[in-house]
Parts: C-alpha cells; sequence; structure tokens
C-alpha cells in the first residue's frame, strides 16, 4: 500500500508498505478521503510531536472516510462506507489501508458526498464538548476564540442552539467571513482588535455566559479566562502547544470564579454517539459544512498540504488529501 510517514519533524516521505494484518474485532478499511487536522500540525510542526522517527505509515492522519475491503467483525460488511474515529496514537489515515477497531468506525450513507460526510469527524469532537461545556438553555453571549474548522461548528452549533450573540475571534478574515456567514454576530480579526474587548463592548462589560477556546495556545487560554462573564463557563478544546507547564491568569479566574471544562476523548464514548449524531446531523442538512474544505491535495503532496495547513494566511480552512 502507499503511506506517508513522518520520518523526521516537518518532513514525509511517501513510499510503499505492507499491509497491517487483520485481527479479530477489526475492519480493513481503503482510505477514499482524508484531511489535515488542527491537532496533526501541532505534531508535525510543533512541540507536542513524536519523540522517535520513523513514525508508523499513515501517522498522525486522523480524519478519514473510506470502504470497507475486509471484516473481521458481524457490525460491517465489506463494501460498507464508514467514518474512521481511531483513538489518539493509533490513527493511520495518510495511508492507503488502514486498520481499525471495528469499535472505532461509524457507517456512513453509501451515497454521502465524500468530502462532507468527512467533517463528521470533527462535528463529533464538537458536539462531544458542547456536553461538557454547556447544559440547560441558552445564554445570552458565547465567545469563540479562533475559526478553524472546530471554531467554525462551535459557531454554527451554539447560534443554533440559541445563544442570542456568538462573538469569533481569528487572526485570519478568510475564516473570519466564514464565521459571519455561520452565524457568528460579531467576528473580530485578533491581530488589531481584541476578542476579549469586543465581548466586552457587546455585553456592556459583564463578559461571555460560555467562552470556547478552539485554538490551543497559552495566550488564547488566557483571553479565554478575561472574556468570560462572573460566573460564567470557559470551554477548553485546543490542544497545548507544548509540553509541561504552562502559565495561566489564575488570579484572573479566581476574581471571575468560571467553571473550566477541558475535552478530550471523543473516541472513548461508549457508542460513538457523538460522531454518529454529526453523520445525521451532516445527513439532514442540520449543519452546514460545504465551505470548510478549501484545498485538496494528493497524498505524494502531503508536505506542501502540511506546509498550507500550518499557515492559515494562505486562503485554507480544511486541507484534504486524495489517494485515487
Amino acid at each position: 500500500m502507499r503511506a506517508a510517514q513522518l520520518v523526521a519533524r516537518r518532513r514525509f516521505d511517501v513510499g510503499r508498505f505492507p499491509v497491517p494484518p487483520l485481527e479479530p474485532g477489526q475492519v480493513l478499511v481503503r482510505t477514499r478521503l482524508a484531511a489535515i487536522c488542527g491537532s496533526d500540525v501541532k505534531v508535525v510542526f510543533g512541540a507536542i510531536g513524536p519523540d522517535r522517527f520513523p513514525c508508523p505509515p499513515g501517522y498522525p492522519g486522523h480524519e478519514a472516510i473510506g470502504d470497507v475491503l475486509e471484516s473481521r467483525s458481524p457490525e460491517h460488511r465489506p463494501g460498507d462506507l464508514v467514518l474512521t474515529t481511531p483513538r489518539p496514537g493509533t490513527s493511520r489515515a495518510f495511508a492507503e489501508r488502514q486498520v481499525v477497531p471495528a469499535t472505532q468506525v461509524v457507517p456512513v450513507p453509501p451515497t454521502s458526498d465524500l468530502a462532507t460526510m468527512l467533517m463528521a469527524q470533527q462535528l463529533g469532537t464538537v458536539l462531544y464538548a458542547l456536553k461538557h461545556f454547556w447544559t440547560g438553555p441558552p445564554g445570552e453571549t458565547a465567545t469563540v476564540i479562533g475559526a478553524g474548522t472546530a471554531g467554525l461548528h462551535f459557531t454554527q452549533l451554539l447560534k443554533g442552539a440559541g445563544f442570542g450573540r456568538v462573538v469569533v475571534g481569528d487572526l485570519h478574515p478568510h475564516r473570519l467571513e466564514a464565521a459571519r456567514t455561520l452565524g457568528a454576530d460579531v467576528a473580530v480579526v485578533a491581530r488589531g482588535e481584541s476578542v476579549v474587548e469586543a465581548t466586552m463592548d457587546v455585553t456592556g462589560g459583564r463578559g461571555a455566559d460560555l467562552v470556547v477556546e478552539a485554538v490551543g495556545l497559552d495566550a488564547t487560554r488566557a483571553q479565554a479566562v478575561r472574556a468570560v462573564a462572573f460566573g460564567g463557563r470557559i470551554g477548553l478544546f485546543g490542544l497545548p502547544e507544548h509540553r509541561g507547564d504552562a502559565p495561566f491568569p489564575f488570579a484572573e479566574a479566581f476574581q471571575r470564579r468560571p467553571t473550566i471544562e477541558i475535552s478530550v476523548g471523543t473516541q472513548e464514548e461508549p457508542g460513538l454517539v457523538s460522531f454518529r449524531e454529526a453523520v445525521r446531523c451532516i445527513g439532514a442538512g442540520e449543519v452546514d459544512v460545504s465551505r470548510l474544505v478549501t484545498h485538496r491535495f494528493a497524498l505524494e503532496q502531503l508536505a506542501g498540504a502540511f506546509a498550507l495547513a500550518g499557515e492559515p494566511d494562505g486562503g485554507a480552512i480544511k486541507v484534504a488529501i486524495t489517494f485515487d
């Protein structure tokens, strides 16, 4: 099979590798389309990457859709179109063939548009996060820090849930334009304006009932604390930017007394309920993902795809990887 292998920091080689053996309870999936997640960029370019190289072929890709070629599970049959949702560390989406536990794939309608339904992977993680970040009736104001695909999902879902105002901050105008289209009431270019100030402006200095941090930087986590209302809620979705301890504005958090939730582990949810709900929402047209896949690259061009995904000024939102 063809696969990309991370052989050093920032460096992929594409070659041919043996197809992994299939064991009971697993399925062999032919990858049809994959995508680069922001967490993949951090692994390849950032300070949370692997300590040893080369990595297993296909790693760290984890957003993929494909056909079941062979199954050693009664739950899936050859020919089924599935979304793969592997646990972190076991993902192999940048390969033509993936061996995935049968419990980590979600069936999708066979006539689905691949690029559209592929977005159910990250949408599932966002749906899972919101179950922890907010319960009960909608609040007056939500602020989303970061307008990548996850931030855009949060924007659309929070507006659809009935929040009166949704404020979105990002560094890149093309992403903010997408946020406006998907329901943002205020879209702030963080380079020249402050998402904290914008939140305070629209709330009369009170702050947001819910702040979602969808970037994963120490600086944006600090912004989340400064933008939240007294007794509000903060949802931390972005991965750490580095290992070890991180600075945190505890004195300000102490004064504002927010509830802080961290979301991770959607793949461990029993029955993969949130991923299944994401597939249903997209299939029913309840969530608009039509603007998200902006670029496609062949597997052999993976290095260039990562270069674009890691440079948001290049105009990308979601970069997809093709295998045909």
